[in-house]
């Protein structure tokens, strides 16, 4: 016969042990700025890889597709579909790589341009809002930080 212990009612969560662990606190904080981000790029419509896509396409004229899903981490033929989809929205468009014959260039359209222009300052004054508890020293090491873990 097993003998069990009298059960208690939990008041408190304790996380405790979770919250020692990166994993744990980086998803936490994503979830929360993700959450954000959804909802204020929705006035753009633009989801959170199309308004990196067209980030690094702004900022980047000229990029193959080939460095898009470098950059991105995103499979090339899982990229062709979300390119295509901005291209028919006349985000952006195709011209000859200047060196690769093979290769094209993507570029923003002047459309493109304005909606990443938008979109950067949403992103912008959601970050500022994300991070308001930070200093700027603070928020630049975070990212410093990050970027040392996914660029290892």
């Amino acid at each position: 016969m097993t003998v069990t212990s009298p059960r208690k009612s939990i008041t408190s969560v304790d996380s405790s042990a979770l919250e020692t662990l990166v994993g744990y606190n980086t998803r936490r904080a994503s979830l929360v700025i993700t959450e954000v981000f959804v909802e204020r790029m929705a006035v753009h419509d633009l989801r959170m890889v199309e308004f990196s896509i067209l980030s690094l396409v702004g900022h980047n004229p000229g990029i193959t597709s080939r460095q898009l899903s470098s950059a991105l981490s995103i499979l090339p033929p899982n990229l062709v579909s979300l390119v295509n989809g901005i291209d028919k929205r006349g985000l952006v468009e195709r011209q000859p790589h200047p060196v690769d014959g093979r290769a094209v260039g993507l570029h923003l359209t002047s459309a493109g341009e304005t909606l990443l222009a938008e979109a950067e300052h949403t992103a912008a004054q959601l970050e500022m809002e994300s991070t308001a508890s930070l200093s700027a020293a603070e928020r630049k090491t975070l990212i410093r930080l990050l970027q040392k873990i996914y660029r290892a």
